[in-house]
């Protein structure tokens, strides 16, 4: 926990550098712009959204198809595995685009985890392959 804890305040420490660099690139910015136009307001322009980083964190996604593959009866095709790593991190399991998503990255896990030779995958009915743990 020590060495987790040392981790945390390591990135706290270099994301405050960094937003502080942010903040005077920002100021270089606005002085910029108010040299061609003075009567310009900069502080009325919203801010374009930044998109978000991909929130799992090292290793999390093998984590989650792992423990789907060891409570599943049954070989279970990528989209089950999806549902069930978007209801683990407290997602919307019927928003459709975050499913597909996690779908794509729970698959590609799945074929690292193939070349390891943890998984296998089987013939099921439908679409979607079925995988489970070898």
């Amino acid at each position: 926990m020590i060495e987790k804890r040392r981790e945390i305040a390591g990135q706290i420490e270099h994301y405050q550098r960094v937003l502080n660099d942010l903040v005077i690139d920002l100021d270089h910015v606005d002085h910029t712009i108010r040299i061609f136009a003075p009567d310009l307001d900069v502080t009325l322009s919203q801010p374009k959204q930044f998109p978000a980083r991909h929130a799992a964190f090292r290793g999390e996604m093998q984590r989650f198809v792992l423990g789907a593959l060891r409570q599943a009866q049954e070989p279970i095709t990528s989209l089950e595995i999806a549902v069930e790593v978007v209801k683990g991190r407290g997602l919307d399991p019927n928003d459709a685009r975050a499913v597909s998503l996690i779908r794509k990255r729970v698959g590609a896990c799945l074929f690292k985890l193939k070349r390891q030779g943890l998984v296998e995958d089987v013939a099921t009915t439908g679409s979607y392959k079925g995988w489970r743990l070898t």
